[in-house]
């Protein structure tokens, strides 16, 4: 226990980040995800149920536990792409400007700057660093200097790991005091594995397995069906790509969309061809899959287990998370170099006067 590093595990969401540093050996101390159904199923997969609204934790120097690395997915939606032509379109303010979501990066900042673990992993959409013509990822930079943290950034898409393009950014950092470079931060982002972990026909299920549970279930409405169609066909007339995406065979080396927390809504940007009948949606399992989560995940989404949540909320979920080999990958490099540098005794107790 002393020799492990300990970590916290913040919007949490289904517990991507906590897979991954107990992989490389890590000790969550504490967990946050204020969703009730995304509470469910990071109960199912770790077995506790994490503290609900990190905003209800108003005493951070004593009801946040000592740790060594701050993890969080803080919430992307203010800034992604869609999240801010949404709230343009609503006349709705984003980024640092939302009253709500757009302070989640300050709580962050506020544990980091109280507690002074040694390192923390962020993830979070790659529109990030350039919203608002760069000002927030500014802002985000001047803060972490500001209470004492040197990080570094790389934009990364899963498609090498996973056969799904998913491009996040990620954020490695480290205490200032601990005079660790940039280069050596630069140096814990992985380099793309040879082979992906496996290709899209080791996680579609068969067509012979296809019962018609699942091509009542998965297959596309045929009203939603012609509104797909109807869409694309208007897309295509205005000389533009969009519309939804067709996955047919032979699937090769072929690689989905990125699955998004509106994937339960129609399926569209990524659907399998039925031969002879109208397409039809990943099974979550398969959404579970794509997103690269391990193994012991799997009996509570092919019946082996009692499923934690409906198929609305697993898409959810898995559309909102993260890629799980990667996130895997970062945490492996960032734990092996804490204890290579022998960083766990500088940390857990000292250093903790606020600047």
């Amino acid at each position: 226990m002393e020799n492990n590093l300990k970590f916290i595990d913040l919007y949490a969401g289904i517990g991507g980040f906590r897979f991954a540093f107990e992989a490389a050996g890590g000790i969550c101390k504490f967990s946050s995800e204020w969703d009730k159904y995304s509470q469910l199923t990071y109960k199912a997969f770790h077995g506790e149920t994490p503290f609900g609204d990190i905003h209800q934790i108003n005493d951070i120097e004593n009801q946040i536990p000592d740790h060594n690395v701050l993890a969080a997915g803080f919430p992307c939606q203010p800034f992604s792409l869609a999240g801010v032509s949404k709230k343009n379109s609503l006349g709705r303010l984003h980024g640092f400007d939302d009253p709500t979501q757009g302070t989640e990066f300050f709580k962050i900042k506020e544990i980091l700057r109280l507690k002074k673990p040694v390192a923390f992993f962020l993830e979070n959409v790659k529109n990030l660093k350039s919203h608002d013509n760069g000002k927030t990822f500014e802002i985000i930079k001047e803060s972490l200097e500001k209470i004492g943290y040197i990080f570094e950034t790389r934009i990364i898409d899963a498609s090498k790991w996973v056969p799904q393009h998913r491009e996040r950014i990620y954020f490695v950092g480290f205490r200032a005091d601990l005079n660790i470079s940039k280069k050596e931060i630069l140096e814990l982002f992985p380099d793309s594995p040879k082979n992906r972990i496996y290709e899209l026909e080791d996680i579609l299920i068969p067509e012979k397995e296809l019962n018609k549970k699942y091509e009542e279930k998965y297959t596309v409405g045929p009203g939603t069906w012609d509104t797909l169609l109807r869409h694309k066909k208007n897309h295509i007339e205005k000389g533009n790509g969009f519309g939804y995406g067709l996955i047919t065979k032979p699937y090769g080396d072929k690689i989905t969309r990125t699955i998004s927390a509106r994937y339960h809504k129609d399926g569209a940007e990524i659907l399998i061809e039925q031969k002879g009948k109208r397409p039809r949606r990943l099974t979550p399992l398969e959404a579970c899959k794509l997103q690269g989560f391990p193994e012991k995940c799997y009996a509570f989404f092919n019946g082996l287990k009692t499923q934690p949540v409906s198929d609305t909320q697993a898409y959810r979920q898995f559309g909102n998370s993260v890629a799980y080999p990667v996130i895997k990958d970062i945490a492996k490099n960032i734990s092996n170099f804490i204890h290579e540098r022998d960083l766990l005794n500088n940390d857990l107790g000292i250093n903790k006067k606020a600047v």
